[in-house]
């Protein structure tokens, strides 16, 4: 199994709309949260350069051992979170984008047969390293979503 090219280019280009999502900002709108939000965008934004942390440490797994569980991940049971959740946005994006060009060398370095490596997913099954991309790349489209809606309201 390959990745496939459009999954390739989405996780070398998907947080390029970072620059239109945060433009033209009011003050305090990156910490913003209403009752119905759980988090404000800048936690959003934590939470997508934590889980970098994590997805890498997810591929190395599976390149390393055979079919592991990965279980769910939620920042709640996180130790390392709440120091996450605590910077402020410029680190949160400095870090985000060195990880991103982290995971993305780590990426073109995997092999057809490292892409069907299988990790277990508590809910999903088995999964390759393909989809668990897919997985990682949706999942970061949601909370990118839930940028722009917090810095929009």
């Amino acid at each position: 199994m390959t990745l496939p090219a459009s999954s390739a280019a989405r996780l070398e280009t998907q947080l390029e709309c970072l620059p239109v999502l945060l433009a033209g900002i009011r003050d305090g709108a990156l910490d913003h949260k209403t009752a119905s939000s759980q988090w404000s965008a800048r936690q959003n934004l934590a939470h997508l350069a934590r889980y970098h942390e994590v997805f890498l440490d997810r591929i190395r797994r599976v390149r390393n051992e055979d079919r592991p569980l990965l279980p769910r991940y939620r920042a709640e049971d996180d130790p390392e979170w709440p120091r996450w959740d605590a910077l402020p946005v410029p680190e949160v994006l400095s870090r985000l984008r060195a990880l991103r060009a982290e995971l993305v060398q780590q990426a073109a370095q995997l092999s057809e047969a490292e892409w069907s490596r299988i990790g277990l997913h508590p809910r999903f099954g088995a999964l390759s390293l393909v989809q668990w991309l897919e997985f990682f790349l949706l999942h970061e489209a949601h909370h990118l979503l839930c940028v722009l809606q917090r810095v929009r309201e």
